[in-house]
């Protein structure tokens, strides 16, 4: 299946839906249930099973997509910096976003430390 040609004719879903559902499962150790539930906590209701042809149809054309390529030294990479709450307590998100917006590291940190988040960026630049 050729990447750039993929049909989301007479699909029920939009493609960005198919393509977050299809991301879910590739991305992280997911079972198409929780995928499921996932998607189901966003208010969209879809079956294990829609997934799991999802990622049938789908799959290849997202990898060739999603496959990175190499980093050039025109390539512009930024350092996010975004506060979150866990447990009713404060955390720092770090996060480094490449100029595709793929997200290449994060770190979370109880506490603001600036110089750790320096090292992050440091160690992904000598990489």
């Amino acid at each position: 299946m050729n990447p750039s040609i993929v049909s989301y004719k007479n699909h029920r879903f939009p493609p960005q839906i198919i393509a977050h559902g299809v991301w879910l499962y590739f991305r992280f150790p997911l079972s198409l249930r929780l995928v499921e539930e996932m998607l189901l906590e966003r208010g969209i209701i879809v079956s294990y099973e829609t997934i799991r042809r999802w990622s049938r149809k789908f799959g290849a054309a997202y990898a060739k997509q999603l496959r990175r390529k190499k980093s050039s030294r025109k390539d512009i990479w930024h350092l996010d910096e975004v506060v979150i709450s866990i447990g009713g307590r404060k955390h720092w998100l770090w996060r480094v976003v490449a100029q595709d917006g793929y997200i290449l590291d994060e770190i979370v940190q109880a506490r603001r430390d600036t110089k750790a988040a320096r090292r992050l960026l440091v160690r992904l630049l000598k990489k």
